[in-house]
C-alpha cells in the first residue's frame, strides 16, 4: 500500500506541474514507478522473444487503429466537453520540438517501462488470482482515476482504453515483455512517428 500511495503521489505530481518541467517529471515518476515495481521482487526482467514482440507489435498496431477510429469519431459526433485538441495539447508534452528525438524516444521507453513495471508486472499479477481476466478493466479503471488529475475527460478515456488493451495483452501474452513492447511501440507510433490529430 506505501508503495501505491507514491506512485500515485509521482502521478499527480507529475500532471500538477508546468509544462516546461513534464519531461523531467516523467522521468522522476517512472522511476518511482520501478523502483516500487521492483522491491515487490515480483518483477523480473522481461525476457524478449520472437512470440512476445510479435504480440507486442500487434496489440499496439491494435491500439493503434482503435484511437484513429475513435479520434474520427470524437471529429465527427462532436462530444460534449472533448475535443480532439486536448489530445494535441497531450502529445506536444513529449513531442515538442523543443525535445530532441532522442530524449523523446528516451523519456517513452522509460515511461512504458514504467507503466508495464508497475501496472501490470506488480498491480495486475497481484490481482489476477482472484480476478483472472478481470484484472485488467480493474487496473485500468486504477490508472483512469488516477489521471483524473490531468483534468482532462480525453486523457482519462484514452488511458482506460490503453490500459486495458496493454492489460489484456500482459494476462495473454503471460509475459511483461508482450506488455512492454506494445506499450513502448505504441507510444512511438503515437507521439512521434504519425500522431493522430
Amino acid at each position: 500500500m506505501p508503495g501505491f500511495v507514491a506512485v500515485a503521489m509521482a502521478m499527480v505530481a507529475l500532471f500538477a506541474v508546468p509544462h516546461r518541467f513534464f519531461v523531467a517529471a516523467t522521468f522522476a515518476a517512472m522511476a518511482i514507478m520501478m523502483v516500487v515495481a521492483w522491491s515487490t521482487g515480483r518483477v523480473r526482467v522481461p525476457r524478449l522473444t520472437a512470440r512476445y514482440i510479435t504480440i507486442g507489435f500487434a496489440s499496439a498496431l491494435l491500439l493503434y487503429l482503435v484511437f484513429f477510429a475513435g479520434n474520427l469519431a470524437v471529429r465527427s459526433v462532436g462530444f460534449p466537453g472533448v475535443s480532439s485538441s486536448s489530445e494535441s495539447t497531450i502529445y506536444s508534452l513529449i513531442a515538442s520540438p523543443s525535445n530532441p528525438l532522442l530524449l523523446q524516444i528516451g523519456v517513452l521507453a522509460f515511461d512504458a517501462a514504467g507503466y508495464e513495471s508497475f501496472f501490470r508486472g506488480t498491480l495486475q499479477a497481484r490481482l489476477e488470482p482472484r480476478l483472472g481476466v478481470g484484472s485488467a478493466p480493474a487496473v485500468a479503471f486504477v490508472d483512469a482515476c488516477l489521471h483524473v488529475a490531468t483534468l482532462s475527460p480525453l486523457w482519462v478515456a484514452t488511458t482506460f482504453v490503453a490500459d486495458l488493451v496493454w492489460g489484456l495483452t500482459f494476462y495473454y501474452g503471460k509475459n511483461l515483455s508482450a506488455s512492454l513492447t506494445s506499450h513502448f511501440v505504441w507510444d512511438l507510433a503515437i507521439f512521434v512517428i504519425h500522431p493522430i490529430s
